[in-house]
């Protein structure tokens, strides 16, 4: 992508702006100093962002009024404090000093899906871990109940696989979690060079293929 110097985006519908907006709010909750990596091709941006504790890349994307092209890394908490929902307006704040996560992204092409689901059934599934992490957590006696303990029960529910898809239950939560899975949709799982992605109409969560790892560059802001 050739970027080009941008300081303001003008989103198609005053809506893109406060889906974008709840998308950072939820991410500034796990983590207040939160960078986000911007890119604008044509007529839609992506904002890429690891949310912490989910070891996973979401991508919340949202179609602009004319097409544009922009590639930065800024602060989440500040790109946040400048969209303006009312005139469907997002204000780009300064660049800062991208996290490792922000150089190496998935690839941008080759994705091909290997099952759809129901967003509601997914995130049913996503709802029902929550529920029996927190079941399970409370039955710990107080001296149990510590850090590495947590972390083992969380890694144990969210490595499970989404019924017969193989595909891990930790991109289905951050999916939940960060507000992609919408009712009434339809979410796509695909799987490219390395990489599994879950897909909906207002973002994707992607990680890697741990049976098949490997390298890319560049996850494209265009919807598959």
């Amino acid at each position: 992508m050739t970027a080009t110097s941008v300081s303001r985006l003008r989103l198609a519908e005053p809506e893109e702006g406060a889906g974008l907006a709840a998308f950072l709010e939820r991410l500034l909750r796990w983590e207040k100093s939160a960078a986000v990596r911007v890119q604008a091709a044509g007529g839609v941006v992506g904002v890429f962002a690891k949310p912490a504790r989910f070891e996973v890349l979401a991508l919340r994307t949202a179609r602009l009024r004319e097409p544009v092209e922009t590639d930065v890394t800024v602060s989440a908490g500040e790109l946040l404090e400048r969209i303006d929902e009312e005139r469907g307006g997002v204000s780009l704040p300064d660049e800062v000093t991208g996290p490792a996560w922000a150089g190496v992204l998935p690839p941008d092409s080759g994705w091909t899906k290997f099952a759809e689901v129901p967003a509601d059934a997914v995130r049913s599934v996503a709802v029902a871990a929550v529920g029996e992490f927190k079941e399970r957590a409370e039955k710990l006696g107080e001296k149990e109940r510590t850090r590495q303990a947590l972390d083992a029960l969380a890694e144990e529910i969210w490595s499970r696989p989404l019924g017969r898809t193989g595909f891990p239950l930790r991109a289905v939560h951050a999916g939940h979690a960060l507000g992609l899975l919408q009712g009434g949709e339809s979410v796509s799982l695909l799987r490219a060079r390395g990489w599994l992605r879950l897909s909906s109409a207002h973002g994707s969560v992607v990680l890697r293929d741990t049976a098949e790892a490997g390298t890319g560059l560049g996850l494209s802001v265009t919807p598959v």
